[in-house]
């Protein structure tokens, strides 16, 4: 994946190397739930292999899936932002090997050298941004008359 929010694509190598310094290696079996809605963001991933998909609670139902995320890709953006709470849940849809970072470190790094910090936060936002224009063009297409290129 070469997409901008990609952390090979989003930060400069200097940003990146010091960066993976941090992580240590989670794997994940298919089906294992990283994280759920409303639970402390204490922790995030990159994805090193296999895909992760989030999802939403839906009362009655199961999970509605969101996005799914493959390799190269953030896992997580609750961590950054008060009060460090998930948002949406997580799930391996097949075995995942990723890089785990502790949040509160990183975001210690980030207090620490305002440039690294304003790199990870433009990262970050730029993730945000991408999910929620994807989860926009989803909702047309479930809702609106005529998906998400017609109007009415």
């Amino acid at each position: 994946m070469t997409s901008a929010t990609t952390l090979s694509m989003a930060l400069e190598p200097v940003q990146r190397e010091r960066l993976m310094r941090l992580p240590r290696e989670a794997s994940f079996a298919a089906g294992a739930r990283l994280f759920e809605e409303g639970r402390r963001a204490d922790h995030f991933w990159i994805v090193r292999t296999g895909t992760v998909a989030l999802d939403l609670r839906v009362p009655g139902r199961r999970p509605a899936v969101i996005e799914t995320l493959g390799q190269g890709e953030l896992v997580g953006w609750s961590w950054h932002f008060p009060p460090y709470l998930w948002h949406l849940g997580a799930e391996a849809m097949s075995p995942v090997r990723a890089w785990e970072f502790d949040a509160g470190t990183v975001r210690a790094m980030c207090a620490e050298d305002p440039g690294f910090g304003r790199a990870i936060a433009v990262w970050v936002g730029r993730v945000v941004a991408q999910r929620l224009h994807a989860s926009r063009v989803r909702l047309l297409d479930l809702y609106a008359p005529y998906g998400s290129g017609g109007q009415v």
